[in-house]
């Protein structure tokens, strides 16, 4: 099985506003026969390390899944596990947004900047 990771995600506060509010998550599954199942799971960072996502999702094979999630924290991280016969096959990014739905530049993580595997 693949770990993949965002690594931590810094969202303090500028002039009272986080830049993210919302972070959507986008699974691509290529031209593979058989679905993919991907867990993801997102943590809020502070003093401690907290869950508040946990979701396993079936992406099949030409399909993409969008899931939006609450961001509006000073610090989160996002980890998905992918079955190693299918991380050559799926592809993952995450965007995070303003409360008016604007891209945040320095909070997205696309497939071919690669997240980082954790080992």
């Amino acid at each position: 099985m693949a770990i993949l990771s965002t690594g931590p995600i810094e969202n303090n506060a500028v002039s009272g506003v986080r830049p993210t509010q919302t972070v959507t998550v986008r699974i691509l599954k290529r031209n593979a026969p058989g679905g993919s199942a991907v867990t993801i799971q997102g943590y809020v960072l502070g003093a401690t390390r907290t869950l508040y996502v946990s979701e396993t999702i079936n992406v099949n094979p030409n399909e993409v899944v969008t899931r939006n999630y609450f961001a509006d924290l000073d610090g989160y991280e996002f980890i998905f596990t992918v079955g190693d016969a299918d991380v050559e096959d799926v592809e993952i990014s995450v965007w995070g947004k303003t409360s008016t739905g604007q891209l945040v530049n320095a909070h997205r993580v696309v497939s071919h900047e690669q997240l980082n595997p954790e080992d």
